[in-house]
């Protein structure tokens, strides 16, 4: 046996209890969750010690969020919690081990049972960082009203001495100018700004464990490395142990210590994330490595060739789907405010059948982009074209024959699809719209459909809320392309998609466009899948375009620093070369 494979065998960790950790601030034994009859998560055990980053990953349904909402006593009425559950906040003093079972009803130290029981857990000696931070913020409240509210439910504090402390933790998560933010509300805020306040009130009461339910899913990569930079630098200087839940692996090898794979509520392996990265075990976490797009490495060109922001054209003959000419779109000020330019004088062209991915942080003018392709917004200065239709001086009639060109993929499929009307009654919805087809030839074109991206017939007869998020985004995609359009506009169609779903759906889309031949724009902040599915690549900032071109070259020898600066925040799906990266 050679040597590798025995340091493989000696560090890897197989599914089951472990001995006691003594240093561990949470441990977890034999949890299981039922609901009703089902198993949500069935015999789960794990620890995690003060100053570490344990990974729970997994699909869509693992029971990785299931897990963490038991652990801080969050799961509905419906649920039953069985097992142990314990914490502690100084493992030197006392282990977690000989802390009471908090699924037994007592909080510990406070010796209350019932819903009280979790006061002195939720906050004090645990707190969690949700996936959406905008809907964890009180609207109509500020950010230091919030923080200082978070105090003093756990705290003897004055308000001033509050409002000081909050001050406090905005200065330490990063966020310019405390002293204003502090009296400003979240939507004044952007995306990573929000973020960051989320876990300063989940740091108010200085937790031993800290849980981040997908923290950096809804992020631009370079707000996404600033986070993932802030929650490594507080496990540094704060001693921290940290469950972080996440569907990237990227995100896994760049700050986790060990890492958990979930599998239908069990768990199919666990390890030393350079283990089990390097030499996973189950053919499960194999699939699930390989699942995971990588960006492709292009030799660096001595002349440093680049495209500069301009039209890339594969035959000038050919009449482009979408056409944006020196366009410029902008957004009407109110209360007396100016306009807003969301849009400078844009040019590029898509050819028929080919991909555009359109990359940039948030607020560079991205979905903006989308929207003026679609006629949504018409441009205040030049011309936006779909197969040589002028966008902004089309009249009703004109668009409504232009639109029926065109398919929308969205990204969230939930939010889209109406709740009270079935997936076939919500594919067929653009043919009645369209009056393209009726009748007993209406369901059979809603089948043909719906078989064309991988779904049995008989999901007509299903409700969106009967479906996985991969085949409610299969459903968007079937009801996008009904009217076989000549352009797609995919809006962060896989964002919120586990790596396994969002490679069948990627697949999916690859085979559509090489049968039906639609030009697309696939707007995404993932560099990986955007180098995996597009043809052409035009990066946004503050709405200006920095730099187009083919994608093996704009993503493989980038000419502009913005560019170079999106790509070196992508988190590599491999720990050791992401560490010595980092």
């Amino acid at each position: 046996m050679t040597e590798p494979l025995v340091d493989l065998l000696v560090n890897a960790e197989v599914p089951g209890p472990r001995p006691v950790r003594p240093h561990a601030v949470l441990r977890v034994s034999e949890l299981r969750v039922l609901f009703g009859r089902t198993v949500a998560v069935d015999s789960v055990s794990f620890s995690v010690d003060r100053g570490e980053i344990l990974a729970l990953v997994g699909e869509s349904g693992s029971g990785k969020t299931v897990t963490a909402h038991a652990v801080l006593g969050l799961l509905p009425g419906s649920a039953t919690a069985r097992g142990s559950v314990q914490l502690t906040d100084d493992p030197a003093e006392r282990p977690a081990h000989e802390e009471p079972n908090l699924l037994a009803g007592g909080s510990g130290r406070s010796g209350r049972s019932g819903p009280d029981a979790w006061t002195g857990v939720r906050g004090r000696l645990a707190a969690m960082v949700f996936q959406e931070p905008q809907t964890a913020l009180n609207p109509v409240k500020t950010v230091g009203w919030q923080l200082v509210e978070a105090l003093r439910a756990h705290q003897p504090i004055g308000r001033r001495r509050a409002r000081e402390r909050a001050i406090e933790l905005l200065t330490l998560v990063g966020i310019p100018e405390p002293g204003v933010c502090v009296d400003t509300y979240p939507h004044q805020l952007s995306g990573g700004q929000k973020q960051r306040v989320v876990i300063a009130q989940a740091l108010a009461n200085d937790p031993a464990l800290l849980i981040a339910d997908e923290p950096t899913t809804a992020l631009d990569v370079s707000v996404q490395a600033e986070i993932l930079g802030l929650l490594g630098e507080l496990r540094e200087r704060l001693g921290m142990a940290v469950l972080l839940i996440t569907h990237n692996m990227g995100v896994v090898a760049d700050l986790a210590d060990r890492v958990l794979v979930m599998r239908n509520g069990r768990m199919v392996e666990r390890g030393e994330v350079v283990s089990l990265f390097s030499g996973p075990f189950t053919e499960y976490t194999r699939q699930l490595l390989g699942s995971v797009p990588r960006l492709r490495i292009v030799e660096a060109d001595p002349a440093g060739a680049g495209i500069d922001p301009e039209t890339v054209r594969d035959d000038p003959s050919v009449t482009p789907v979408l056409a944006f000419r020196d366009a410029s779109v902008d957004y009407p000020g109110r209360l007396g405010r100016p306009s807003f330019r969301a849009l400078h004088e844009l040019t590029v062209e898509l050819a028929p059948g080919r991909v555009l991915g359109v990359v940039g942080e948030s607020g560079s003018g991205k979905s903006t982009l989308g929207r003026a392709a679609l006629g949504l917004l018409r441009p205040s200065n030049g011309r936006v074209e779909v197969a040589g239709w002028d966008l902004g001086a089309a009249g009703s009639v004109e668009l409504r024959r232009i639109r029926r060109r065109i398919g929308v993929v969205p990204q969230d499929p939930a939010s889209t699809l109406d709740p009270l009307l079935s997936v076939g009654e919500s594919v067929a919805e653009p043919l009645q719209v369209h009056r393209v087809v009726s009748g007993r030839g209406l369901r059979q074109r809603v089948g043909e459909l719906l078989e064309s991206v991988s779904l049995p017939g008989r999901y007509a007869e299903r409700q969106p809320h009967e479906l996985s998020g991969g085949q409610r985004q299969r459903v968007a995609l079937a009801r996008a392309l009904a009217l076989r359009p000549d352009l797609l506009i995919a809006d962060e169609p896989t964002s919120a998609l586990d790596v396994s779903v969002q490679a069948a759906v990627l697949a999916e889309f690859a085979r559509l466009r090489t049968e039906l031949g639609f030009a697309c724009v696939f707007i995404s902040h993932d560099l990986a899948v955007v180098d995996s599915v597009s043809d052409q690549v035009l990066v946004l900032r503050d709405g200006r375009a920095v730099e187009s071109g083919p994608t093996a070259t704009v993503l493989g020898r980038p000419r502009h620093p913005y560019t170079e600066a999106l790509l070196a925040a992508v988190p590599i799906p491999d720990p050791i070369e992401q560490r010595a990266r980092r």
